[in-house]
Parts: structure tokens; sequence; C-alpha cells
């Protein structure tokens, strides 16, 4: 909790919507003490989209108290009760704090224990502040919008458990979230957004269009893909082979587990044990004897592609000619989520990423940087994503040592650097500190789906640490050896993660190039003649890499149409004895409906230079 306190600093910076929905967070504390006044509180921090109040209570909040709730906070809205900051002195705080008036609205028998416990850890050169609005007075470093009558269009939207301070040693807590806006237009906006996120969550839409499973004898955030989501796959997977080849990249294959010395060497254990897999203990023999064995050697599954890659580049002699090298792979990894973090395909154990590195001159960092970002940019460009933002993770000088590689200079020379060169490309960023990777600053993507849902979908990371620690070396120009710089990136992040996003994203509703069954024929009747003309085309279309199947059911057409929309099967071939005469076939498109006859050539012609293209 202490690392995730905000500094006085940090909150002066608040958005005017995080000012307003922090001080929806203390209106609906006001309401829930004129309701319950035993109540006790712990955070009420702004988050994105709305507001939560962790809570202590005996009475359950379930979402049938939520109407009640609302008209005690219309009610403090409706009064414009200032928010009024008083600053107090460390004693006078926890004076309040033991008289219960801390989070309340008057003095009361139990003293305030969370708010007490959190003055106590407030550094001891910090100001303390309360605020008050109507009766209700709180600890709370501010800042506020400046009435209640200022909060705006609000909701309150579920109520969950929670630990305090996130510590399963403390108390649980009683979390109750609401959603708060500026206007009711924007409020409604994002219920309407909720909706259809709902209709294109990617969980249910995996199943229902039968992308994918997670198999409880198998195990939780370990999915397998069906035919339908090997097909997404293979897919993207040729779309990054042919960019990757064309920006001179050069596939490789690395193992799915390495022994522990690997990833000691790295760095990542210790940093990045907590997210591994338990290792493996194997006894191994030291030579061909049977009898000698020595002491049981850990093997841990592979979390990251990046120790592999830097022993390939090791294992031949290297002249600063061959540089720029750029090693790629679709590699599994595996990762130890905690269970309650998984969820659907976001957050999963197992994970193909689509990861390279790139190992260069300190000379070449800022055109292969850029070549990175604009790689990003032409991926943006073909799904559609207009919406997008690079978060550039910076480190915490404080922390070197314990979360970042005790590496001061290499730190600020690689951040300023990394700086640099998203300034002079003009790409939107924002700069945020304390995220960046154990061994170097690194971008993470943020996009938004066309219903305004945000992303986290790939990386682009700066590796001052490790070409170091496997001593990784380069003879240049003057005959001696240098250290080269690397880069991690992921552009396409993993399959898991980015088909997660790309089912919400379209609603399944895939372009013909990306969809799991790009063309089904569907026949008028079961004439024998009218059956060989509809597979001489489904021969036709497979012939040519397309994924064609035919509905050979009795069912009446109407029945056929209605099968493949649910399926959202691209483009329908329907072909009746009409259509076979005149050598053609009635073309339908899912969410467009019947455009008609064509020739069976230009048809088929059509769906080539179409997948072709990767048109939209």
């Amino acid at each position: 909790m202490n690392e995730d306190r905000k500094t006085l600093e940090q909150r002066a910076q608040m958005t005017d919507i995080e000012r307003l929905r922090h001080s929806a967070s203390h209106v609906l504390a006001t309401a829930i003490l004129k309701i319950w006044p035993e109540a006790q509180f712990a955070a009420g921090p702004p988050v994105e989209n709305g507001f939560y109040y962790d809570v202590d209570l005996p009475h359950r909040i379930s979402p049938d108290d939520f109407e009640k709730i609302e008209a005690e906070m219309k009610k403090e809205i409706k009064a414009n009760h200032p928010f009024e900051k008083m600053e107090v002195s460390r004693d006078e705080a926890l004076e309040l704090g033991k008289k219960g008036r801390l989070a309340a609205l008057s003095d009361r028998g139990q003293p305030s224990k969370f708010k007490i416990d959190i003055i106590e850890n407030i550094p001891a050169n910090e100001k303390i502040s309360l605020y008050r609005n109507g009766d209700f007075i709180d600890l709370c470093a501010g800042p506020h919008v400046m009435r209640t009558g200022n909060v705006g269009a609000f909701k309150l939207t579920s109520v969950a458990s929670a630990y305090y301070k996130g510590d399963e040693k403390n108390p649980q807590l009683q979390r109750v979230y609401g959603a708060a806006f500026k206007t009711k237009r924007e409020l409604d906006d994002y219920f309407a957004m909720l909706e259809e996120g709902k209709k294109r969550d990617h969980r249910k839409l995996g199943r229902e269009l039968e992308i994918y499973i997670i198999d409880d004898d198998v195990g939780p955030g370990l999915p397998m893909w069906l035919p339908r989501g090997g097909a997404i796959i293979d897919e993207l997977e040729k779309l990054a082979r042919e960019t990757e080849f064309a920006a001179g990249y050069q596939r490789v294959r690395t193992p799915n587990l390495a022994r522990a010395r690997l990833y000691e060497i790295s760095g990542h254990l210790p940093y990045y044990a907590e997210s591994m897999f338990p290792p493996m203990e194997l006894r191994e023999q030291l030579d061909s004897t049977p009898q000698q064995l020595n002491d049981s050697t850990k093997y841990y599954l592979k979390a990251m592609n990046c120790p592999h890659h830097h022993k390939l580049f090791a294992a031949i002699p290297r002249s600063y000619r061959d540089l720029p090298l750029r090693l790629a792979e679709y590699g599994f990894c595996h990762r130890y989520e905690q269970s309650g973090e998984l969820f659907g395909l976001m957050r999963v154990r197992s994970m193909q990423m689509n990861d390279a590195h790139i190992y260069m001159t300190p000379e070449q960092f800022e055109s292969e940087f850029n070549a990175v970002n604009e790689m990003y940019l032409n991926y943006f460009k073909l799904f559609g994503l207009d919406k997008y933002l690079m978060r550039f993770s910076t480190h915490d000088p404080s922390k070197l040592g314990q979360k970042f590689v005790d590496e001061p200079e290499l730190w600020k020379q690689t951040e300023e650097m990394t700086r640099n060169v998203l300034k002079n490309s003009g790409i939107n960023y924002v700069e945020v500190p304390n995220e960046a990777a154990f061994y170097g600053p690194k971008i993470d993507v943020q996009v938004w789906s066309v219903i305004g849902r945000e992303f986290s979908i790939a990386t682009n990371q700066v590796d001052f640490a490790q070409p170091r620690r496997f001593n990784l070396v380069y003879k240049d120009k003057d005959n001696t050896e240098k250290t080269p710089l690397c880069i991690h990136r992921a552009p396409l992040g993993t399959h898991e993660r980015f088909i997660g996003f790309l089912i919400e994203h379209y609603a399944g509703n895939f372009p013909l190039w990306l969809s799991p069954e790009q063309v089904r024929i569907l026949t008028i009747g079961d004439d024998a003649k009218l059956i060989d003309y509809s597979m001489s085309i489904l021969n036709e279309l497979r012939g040519h890499q397309v994924r064609a199947e035919i509905d050979k059911s009795t069912d009446q057409i109407n029945g056929k149409i209605q099968r493949a929309e649910q399926m959202k099967v691209h483009t329908m071939f329907v072909i009746g004895k009409r259509d076979m005469d005149a050598g053609a076939v009635s073309v339908r498109v899912h969410g467009k409906g019947n455009l008609g006859a064509k020739p069976c050539a230009e048809a088929i012609a059509d769906i080539l230079s179409s997948i072709k293209e990767r048109r939209a």
C-alpha cells in the first residue's frame, strides 16, 4: 500500500475528472454513514471511469442497497456543500481518529481504526490534511472539486471484497464501486459501451465461435486452440513472418525450458522468480558412467525468450558488420500468474509471444527503435486501431539493486536515448515512473478497440544489462570488443492477448483474410449436378489455400444461412440451379447481406485479392 500511495505532488497533478471522481467517493462515504453510522472506512481513490471506497460494515452491502445509497448521495450533491481543506498536526489527526471523528459524521464510540493506521504510516515530513463536506470529515490529501454539487453524473455499479492494503493477513473489507462523469450523456455512453462490451466479451464469443477452450483437467490459464483459433494463429504468424522478413529479421527456435543457471545469469532469478513456475529438479549424469551422478539440477519452464536468444548471439563470433542482428521467434512461454488474476485470454499461464531481440551498436539505436515503432504503426493501420498510446516506463533511483539492476549511469543514458527518440519521432506517449523492466526502460503499447475499451497488447524494451551479464561482444572497427545494446520487442504481443483483443475489437466479425472460416458454400437443394458444381468451386478455393467449407446438410437454405451467420462466416456462396446454369454464385457477406450473383471466376478472384491484400 505504501508503495502505491501517491505523493502530494502526484495528487496535485490530478486531472479535473479524477478530482470529480475522488470527490464522489467522499459523497459515497457520507451517504453510507447516513444509513449505517457505524461504518468504518479505509481508502477511497478515483479509478478509471469512476471511484470506490473500502468500508468495514457488519451489514453486507448488495446491489439491492444501491438505490437508497444513491438517494442519500443525491441529497448531499443537492446540498452543494463546499469541500473545505483543513491542515492539522499529526497529534491533532490522531486525536480525532481516537474519537472516531475521521471518515465520520460526528464523534463516535469507536476509533477510526483504518485512518489511525494510515496516519501512522504517513512520512514524518509530509503535511497532514482533512477535508470536510457538510458533517463528513475525512483524512485526505485531496484534491477535490469546489463543492459537492460539482460531482456530476454517477451510478453505483458493484460491490466486491478487498483485503485492507491488499494483504490477506488484514481484515477483509467491502469495496463499493461507482462510475462518475461530468455529464449524464457521458455516463450513459459509458454504460452503453459496457453493454456492447458484454456482447463482444472474448470469453463468450471465443466459446460460441469455437476459437479456444480452457479445460479444468488441463489447468487454469492454459488455453487450447480449436481449429478455428488455430487458423487465426496461422494468419498472424504469416503476417509476422512476412513483415519481419522484409525488415531483415532472422527466425530462430529455442526450447521451452532451461537450467536455473541461465536465468541466474540473465537476472530473472531472483528479480522475476515469483512470476515463474516452480523449478523441476533432475539428476543428471556427469559422464557416460551411470553410477556417477552430480547433484540435482533445477530446470525452469521458459518464462521469457531473451536469455535463449542471447545464447544464440554468443554462439558465433560477431563483428560490427553483422549488426544490427535481429532474431525473431514466436516462442512459447509459461508464467505463474496468480489464480485470481487469470482472465480468459488476457491473463494466462501459457502464451506464445511475437518476440524478437535486436542487437546493435549505440549509433544504430535510434534508427532501430524508430523502425520498431513504425512496425507498430503499420500493424495499427492494418487492424484499424485509430487510438493508441505509448507508455514510456522509467526506473526509480531509490530501488536500484532491488527492483532494478544497480547501474545508475546506464539507466540515465538509455532513458535519455529512448526519450529523445520518442520526442523526435512525434509519437504520442506518456512517461510513467517506476514501471521499467528490471534491465532497462520500456515502452508498453496501449490501444483502444472500436468501442473504446483499453488494452495493453505489446512492448518495446531497451536492455543495457543482459548483454553484459551474458558477456555478449562484437568486434568493432578498431578490432576492440564492445558490448551491444539490445531491444526486446513484441509488436503483436502474445497470440492469447492479441486474439482476445481482436475478438472484442471485431466482435468476432473478422476481416476476410483473418476469418477462421473464409467462405462457406450453401447449396439450394441436393441435386447431384449441383453438388458436383459446388464441390468444384470448393476444391478451387481450397487449392488456393482459402479456408472454405460446404454445408452438405439437407436443411432449407434459410437454415443454412442462419447457421453460417451465427458462426460469423465471412462470405457465403449461395448456389442454386440458376447459378449453376450461369456459371455463377450468389454472394452473401456477414453483416452486409446479399450482394447479388457474380460469375464464379470473378467471385473467386475477389476473394483471393482481398485475402492477399489483407483488406479490412
